[in-house]
């Protein structure tokens, strides 16, 4: 079994170890960095981390009501002209702490007296040294360079922030029951992950959502473009239709994530434009219809609520990217071309 195939299977018990160890601690750093004079949340982040940001802007953006954009780390270490960050808190994530370019933007933050957090599997990094506070995500070891149970555990970060910021436990105890159901949901994929199997051929393809999912989009479009070489795009529902559509038909599967919630009525139509352009339908989803309908489908199981659905959506993308990396013959732990730490600047 390669590593990263282990590591998938690691994710609950994983989760489970970071709630029980930084529930308490995130409910400190929560009202040091939210304080009174923090109008909006940038983020610096690179590759998965940054699937994690998408997330982190859709939940603090409607439940938290803050703002959430993109730092620019090249205005940080290239071009010599950080902005002014103002009534600014800075969150840096990264699984390794080891990006340069993500580290400058919060020793900028630190020099203009802005609050800073760390979010990182190596607290004793450049980053975590960077910033006023860690949260360490205590995935232990991540030996293949396709993060996995990294990636889980910082997507369970956020969801830990916006909670415990909220003083909400109702929604907290719905994220403390998040590793059985992850654990669940493992187990209902690998059931069924022959399923992948007709796919041996495909040279690319879609990954269409919209809403807190949009990250899950992107981060199962890399895994795949990691793993197998095979490249996938991700776009929101909406984006797709105002163009990249034309690029969808037979022999590029769109892989459509549409958990029950908000936003699964606006999916339908994205879906039988899909459908309309021959494109085979691959469906991750809880909706009886739409599993149905599908060429290809991967049952959610229906224990989590629509924003907390990312810890449950990527498992599915991640078994597909395994699955069609093995159809081709590629190295999984050994990707061509990828390294587990990527220092940029």
């Amino acid at each position: 079994m390669s590593w990263v195939e282990t590591e998938l299977r690691e994710q609950p018990a994983a989760l489970e170890r970071f709630l029980a160890a930084e529930t308490a601690h995130a409910t400190e750093i929560a009202r040091g960095l939210v304080r009174d004079d923090v109008r909006y949340l940038l983020i610096a982040s690179r590759g998965s981390s940054s699937n994690v940001a998408r997330y982190l802007q859709y939940l603090f953006g409607t439940v938290n009501r803050l703002t959430v954009p993109f730092a620019t780390p090249s205005l940080y270490t290239l071009y010599d002209a950080p902005p002014e960050l103002g009534p600014a808190a800075v969150i840096g994530i990264s699984q390794s702490g080891a990006s340069p370019d993500v580290v400058a933007v919060l020793e900028e933050a630190k020099r203009q007296g802005r609050p800073t957090l760390a979010i990182t599997n190596d607290s004793r990094s450049p980053l975590a040294d960077a910033a006023d506070w860690v949260l360490p995500l205590h995935a232990g070891e991540e030996r293949a360079v396709a993060a996995t149970k990294t990636y889980l555990n910082s997507i369970a970060a956020v969801a830990l922030l916006s909670t415990v910021a909220l003083g909400d436990d109702d929604r907290l105890r719905a994220l403390q029951s998040a590793p059985g159901a992850v654990a669940r949901q493992i187990d209902a994929t690998l059931d069924v992950a022959g399923r992948f199997d007709p796919y041996t051929d495909v040279e690319s393809g879609t990954v269409v959502t919209r809403g807190v999912n949009y990250g899950t989009a992107f981060e199962i479009a890399l895994k795949i473009r990691e793993l197998s070489g095979a490249p996938f795009e991700a776009f929101s529902s909406a984006d797709l239709l105002h163009g990249p559509i034309a690029a969808v038909k037979h022999g590029r599967p769109a892989i459509v994530i549409a958990p029950s919630g908000k936003t699964l009525e606006s999916m339908r139509a994205a879906i039988e434009k899909i459908r309309e352009r021959g494109a085979e339908l691959i469906a991750i989803t809880d909706d009886k219809e739409l599993l149905a309908s599908a060429q290809t489908a991967f049952p959610l199981v229906p224990d989590l609520p629509e924003w907390l659905s990312p810890l449950l959506t990527v498992v599915p993308g991640q078994l597909a990217a395994v699955q069609l990396a093995k159809l081709r013959g590629a190295d999984i732990d050994s990707p061509l071309g990828l390294t587990k730490i990527t220092r940029t600047r």
